[in-house]
């Protein structure tokens, strides 16, 4: 049974930064894609990044790009979300995802709870 736990998450202003960490359970990151993806309320839930360690492969969406990045611990089957740079429209909550692949919602089969992120002004 595949299990994906998220933390990090909290309140922060912008310009600010936070880590966010996924640990996998039942499943293999290293040799599947990992992604993260996020919903604001209101709003359809949207990717963010994805990783594919096996093949050397990291995807961000634009909106991140140069401020997030995700990264991987195979040792630990946890998966990071490094936000810099904080933005109030990064208000949202965030989600690990597995089974999957890319940067497309639909295509993922397993996901965590969620972890809240708050970026104020």
């Amino acid at each position: 049974q595949v299990q994906l736990v998220e933390s990090g998450g909290g309140s922060v202003q912008a310009g600010g930064s936070l880590r966010l960490s996924c640990v996998a359970s039942g499943y293999t990151a290293s040799r599947y894609y990992m992604g993260w993806f996020r919903q604001a309320p209101g709003k359809e839930r949207e990717a963010v990044a994805a990783i594919y360690s096996g093949g050397g492969r990291i995807d961000y969406t634009d909106s991140v790009k140069g401020r997030f990045t995700i990264s991987q611990d195979n040792a630990k089957n946890t998966v990071y979300l490094q936000m810099n740079r904080l933005k109030p429209e990064d208000t949202a909550t965030y989600y690990c995802a597995a089974g999957g692949w890319g940067l497309m919602v639909q295509n993922y089969n397993y996901w965590g709870q969620g972890t809240q992120v708050t970026v104020s002004s």
